[in-house]
């Protein structure tokens, strides 16, 4: 991974925020906006809860939703989390391709992140998860392995850039 200062959105006194801090946020916000495109190029945004596992930033949809459809046509998307304070707080946004994840072992281990971080009870189906207060509603969970991320500090403002 490489990091840098992007000076020309940077405040001068500003220095590369570590990457041991932007993933502080990621592991600790318990919402993202999910970013994706729609068939014909329109965007698509939708808040979701989202969990770092193994370098890799996951999140669950049903089949049938629109988030979904479109990361059938275009699997790049991005995930943002933060603040909505001008002054301050930490902005991070998480860019990269997504894949399903399928396997059981995993599914398993996510899913006791989502019921420590946010009370969110799944079990696991066949490579899918399942809501156990609606057993016919699976959900497909994606895994989106980073290629870059931004993080954004407001005091000073900077804006440091971490490439895979």
């Amino acid at each position: 991974m490489e990091t840098a200062l992007v000076a020309e959105f940077s405040d001068p006194q500003a220095e590369a925020l570590p990457w041991e801090r932007a993933l502080e946020v990621i592991e600790s916000a318990e919402m993202f906006w999910l970013s994706t495109v729609r068939r014909e190029g329109r965007p698509h945004v939708a808040p979701l809860p989202a969990m770092w596992l193994d370098g890799r930033l996951h999140f669950c949809t049903g089949a049938h939703e629109q988030k979904a459809k479109n990361i059938e046509v275009n699997q790049d998307v991005a995930l943002t989390t933060g603040t909505n304070a001008f002054r301050s707080g930490i902005d991070v946004v998480v860019e990269g391709p997504v894949a399903r994840e399928t396997g059981n072992d995993q599914l398993a281990r996510l899913a006791a992140l989502w019921m420590e971080k946010i009370g969110w009870h799944f079990t696991v189906g066949d490579g899918v998860f399942l809501d156990e207060g609606n057993p016919d509603h699976q959900a497909v969970v994606f895994a989106l392995t980073p290629a870059k991320v931004l993080a954004f500090t407001k005091q000073p403002y900077s804006q440091t850039r971490y490439t895979f």
